[in-house]
């Protein structure tokens, strides 16, 4: 069960104070751009897909796990969204996408590719991949849901977007392709 506190009223569009990071406007700006909508919750700082349990309950789905993994040499790197109560395992990954050796990558990495801090990672980091340096990887679960759920790049809140938006407008407009997996 979920400690953190959660404002359980449910927004449509992005916050109006003024104590929100720069990085988490910017993704509510190009989610409006992009004419995605989408349905937020705030809260304390999600750490755990643990935390998420009051999250999903208030948005009406499961955050999925976003994972942001290395090659050993660090010159590949993957954000691999997946159901949030399916196991990891690794190897079941490595085969798929032709990778050994997989680990977790440093938080140093995430900031450079994806200008997001560890407990922060998410999709809609992909905006800030200019360069195309990471891989996106999502499990067959969650590529065939009608909804999945994320952080806007800092886990303070919580959205509810269409995956048909994230694989129709957002990642064409940020240049990415998916690579279905199944975990």
């Amino acid at each position: 069960m979920s400690n953190i506190k959660i404002d359980k009223t449910l927004y449509h569009s992005k916050p109006m104070d003024d104590n929100r990071l720069e990085k988490e406007l910017n993704t509510y700006d190009l989610l409006e751009k992009l004419d995605i909508p989408f349905v937020r919750v705030d809260h304390e700082a999600a750490q755990t897909i643990d935390d998420c349990n009051d999250i999903d309950e208030a948005l009406g789905i499961k955050i999925c796990k976003n994972l942001f993994l290395r090659n050993n040499s660090k010159t590949d790197f993957y954000l691999l969204l997946m159901p949030g109560d399916k196991k990891f395992l690794t190897k079941d990954l490595s085969k798929q996408i032709g990778c050994s050796r997989l680990s977790f990558a440093e938080g140093e990495y995430m900031e450079k590719h994806l200008n997001i801090t560890p407990g922060s990672v998410s999709v809609l980091g992909l905006m800030n991949d200019k360069d195309h340096n990471v891989r996106l990887l999502i499990d067959k679960e969650i590529y065939e849901s009608e909804y999945f759920g994320c952080h806007p790049c800092i886990n303070t809140s919580s959205l509810k977007i269409k995956t048909s938006d994230l694989l129709e407008r957002f990642l064409p407009y940020t240049g990415h392709e998916v690579t279905v997996v199944e975990l």
